[in-house]
């Protein structure tokens, strides 16, 4: 077993343009005051970090890193989240997701998918200069406006859409073996990888490749109604990353899991600030340190109601409360007798 790390914070839905929200420097340090001891960089946001300088200068990646250490952090990961998006997008979404890319490729697909495919590749090279040996991504899109079928998907359109999610994310793949970095995909509603079935799809596709993991963030499947619990045993062998994110399922006589087109605050499902929702923080943090999960707990702050800046130093002391210094020794070590192999036998009955 080992004891997880921890707490980190997920920068991104703290970065902004006012300080100390508006340079790495300053937000490392604001997250070192409150309790923090790593922070998750997205990798997206040029306030924060250079992705282009970081996938090929190491005096710059040491640089990031150095700003951490001197606010007291270090660097847990890096994110592609949003470029990760436009791995695979779904027409249906070109011009709501437009806007995640550099300004030369938008309004142009095929531009923009190959830029995407550039800046996880060029994370994976940023993370291993770094020293870092995972990352995050979603996955992208292809199948999600299929979800549920109706009218009737034709047969074979799902599988099509893994086929084609999978020829596109196995060349970044191979390059993260190359790189000695996994991609920790996570299991997001909006995203073709939502649920264990989904992800066994593309992972059967890509070969059961070795890089192809998973972020565990237990408020997703609270969402959908799933054993958050049991998907930590069946596939604890592939968590990597873990967002420490809390939520709440209410269903109503008018509405359920989708929600009914309400924003945030008036749905049945919605997120909150750690220890305001449902999710069982006990249970979850026994079974990754059961499984010897060896990643960092990363607080993601998303909540409908809570000033961000509130969840975020709640979450510091709540992670802190949570991660379970693992023990050297059995509880009852107190009571060995020092048996050897032959008293073993005779306490057996098979030596006289």
């Amino acid at each position: 077993m080992q004891t997880i790390k921890g707490p980190g914070l997920f920068l991104a839905q703290f970065a902004g343009d006012v300080a100390p929200f508006n340079s790495l420097p300053a937000i490392a340090k604001w997250a070192a005051d409150i309790g923090y001891i790593g922070v998750q960089i997205p990798s997206w946001d040029r306030r924060l970090i250079d992705l282009d300088l970081a996938a090929t200068s190491q005096d710059y990646c040491d640089e990031v890193k150095g700003i951490c250490a001197e606010a007291g952090v270090e660097v847990t990961e890096l994110s592609t989240h949003l470029q990760g998006q436009l791995v695979a997008t779904h027409p249906a979404y070109d011009l709501m997701f437009d806007g995640f890319a550099a300004p030369e490729v938008r309004g142009n697909p095929t531009a923009r998918q190959a830029w995407a495919v550039d800046q996880v590749k060029k994370a994976l090279t940023a993370s291993r200069r770094m020293g870092l040996d995972r990352k995050v991504s979603f996955s992208g899109a292809l199948a999600w406006p299929y979800v549920y079928p109706w009218p009737q998907r034709p047969a074979g359109l799902v599988e099509e859409a893994f086929d084609e999610l999978a020829r596109r994310w196995l060349p970044i793949l191979d390059h993260a073996e190359d790189q000695g970095v996994d991609i920790c995909y996570e299991i997001h509603p909006g995203e073709d990888l939502h649920d264990g079935i989904s992800y066994e799809m593309f992972l059967e596709r890509v070969g059961n490749h070795a890089r192809a993991c998973m972020l565990y963030d237990p408020s997703h499947y609270v969402l959908q109604n799933m054993d958050y619990l049991a998907h930590i045993d069946i596939y604890h062998e592939r968590i990597r990353m873990f967002h420490v994110k809390d939520a709440e399922l209410n269903p109503t006589g008018r509405q359920g899991v989708y929600g009914g087109f309400q924003s945030w605050v008036n749905r049945a499902g919605r997120f909150r600030s750690l220890g305001d929702g449902q999710v069982d923080f006990g249970a979850v943090f026994s079974k990754l340190t059961q499984y010897g999960f060896d990643g960092w707990a990363v607080v993601e702050w998303e909540c409908c109601l809570k000033h961000p800046e509130d969840g975020a130093r709640e979450g510091a002391a709540f992670v802190k409360d949570h991660i379970i210094r693992v023990t050297e020794k059995a509880f009852d070590d107190f009571a060995d007798a020092g048996t050897d192999r032959m008293t073993n036998r005779r306490i057996l009955g098979l030596e006289v």
